[in-house]
């Protein structure tokens, strides 16, 4: 319930992104910002085939704010995981969605570029708690369910994913200035009203938190060592060779499908000129097959199959999913794709979280799945803007047919993987 709040107040903004940068653009051509000023400059490195630049200079922006979370992300997520493993997961998720909750009420008054780029900055150091609630789950759960705890972790997201961008998307019909013109001073926006939305699950959900949330870690399992949570140079020297190989496969797998992710919306805008609405309708299809997938496949066939052929049977559904993309234009193929996808992910992600879970003892769990969600934030990190940088330059086909290759790597390293003893 709580990763599940969590995450639909964070995907609310999805379906705006590629409306995002006409909105702050236009507040700026009065007085020549620093947004104005690097478009202009972006403009003239547009390929030559591209008419209108202003679209994929939208790209480059949902890209830019995409790497510049995940960055934060990748920076925290395995300091909150350690700490977790000191003073308990209850505390850590008290802090990070206090903190969060302070970013979306910046997010409301965002009427300046900078006050929204500080409030992306500060939910995405926050958002490393998602590696905090992941070893929640493995804490009470035994290792012959652990994927089915998993699982749950991806029904969180599924849901959170299917109403976030639904809500975002729904919201954004709604301009506060249109009813309130006055509210604008206040730096109120033509966003505002989904921040809000965001900011009212994120209250609700640190009440949530306080009142029923029961600390999962027991005392006596918690580390007494003294070593210092912020050396984030143990990310780059795991010494389990299982951990540290799931960790390669994740990083890759994540560095092009992110890279999809933060580019899937401005793709619906150019080949259907999808309205925030669609897109956040688009969502709800994703995280219909998110939830189907998680809740139905993996917490059935993992304990059958096990999690390393589920995790490989995913990246499979990766690379169909991306070459569809790649090679087709049509309405219909796109929604086969998107299914695909959302297969992909569903199988893939909570297999791997499971690995690591497994590969590694009670004591140092939520280490290493702080590491691990590192790693995929790393590559989340380096994959939004890399891959708008190739749609920029080369155009959304060899955009996501580079992604469809880059999958092979992946689906070789997983064939590698031990499947780990119950």
């Amino acid at each position: 319930m709580v990763l599940f709040l969590d995450l639909m107040g964070f995907s609310i903004i999805f379906p705006l992104f590629p409306e995002m940068l006409d909105y702050y653009l236009a507040g700026e051509r009065d007085h020549f910002g620093i947004l104005t000023t690097i478009v202009e400059q972006l403009e003239h490195l547009a390929p030559d085939y591209v008419q209108d630049p202003t679209f994929f200079i939208t790209v480059l922006f949902g890209g830019i704010l995409g790497s510049l979370y995940s960055i934060l992300q990748f920076t925290f997520s395995p300091l909150w995981g350690r700490l977790s493993d000191k003073i308990g997961r209850k505390r850590v998720l008290t802090i990070t969605l206090s903190f969060t909750l302070v970013s979306y009420l910046a997010w409301v008054f965002a009427g300046d570029f900078w006050i929204l780029v500080a409030a992306r900055i500060i939910g995405g150091a926050m958002s490393g708690n998602i590696s905090v609630a992941t070893a929640a789950i493995s804490d009470i759960t035994s290792r012959e369910n652990r994927a089915k705890g998993m699982a749950l972790i991806g029904i969180a997201f599924g849901l959170g994913f299917l109403l976030g961008p639904a809500v975002g998307g729904l919201l954004s019909q709604w301009d506060l200035l249109a009813t309130y013109p006055g509210l604008e001073t206040w730096g109120i926006n033509r966003f505002s009203a989904p921040a809000m939305m965001a900011l009212l699950l994120t209250a609700f959900n640190l009440v949530w938190l306080l009142r029923k949330f029961p600390e999962t870690l027991s005392r006596q399992t918690r580390q007494q060592s003294q070593q210092n949570v912020s050396r984030i140079a143990s990310i780059f020297s795991i010494r389990n060779s299982n951990i540290q190989l799931t960790c390669w496969v994740s990083f890759i797998f994540m560095l092009s499908f992110s890279g999809m992710e933060f580019t899937l919306t401005f793709l619906a805008v150019e080949r259907f000129s999808y309205t925030p609405m669609q897109n956040g309708l688009m969502f709800v299809y994703i995280g219909f097959w998110l939830i189907m997938t998680q809740g139905v496949i993996v917490r059935r066939m993992a304990p059958k199959i096990g999690e390393k052929r589920l995790a490989t049977m995913g990246i499979v559904c990766g690379i169909i999913a991306l070459s569809i993309l790649s090679l087709l234009d049509g309405k219909v193929s796109f929604y086969v794709a998107l299914l695909f996808l959302s297969l992909g992910v569903g199988m893939c992600s909570p297999s791997l979280s499971a690995l690591v879970s497994l590969y590694a003892d009670e004591e140092t769990q939520g280490r290493y799945l702080g590491i691990f969600r590192s790693a995929g934030a790393l590559a989340r990190a380096i994959g939004p803007f890399s891959a708008a940088a190739v749609y920029f330059l080369a155009g959304s086909k060899i955009a996501y047919g580079i992604g469809a290759v880059m999958l092979l790597v992946p689906l070789f390293l997983a064939t590698r993987l031990p499947q780990p003893e119950k």
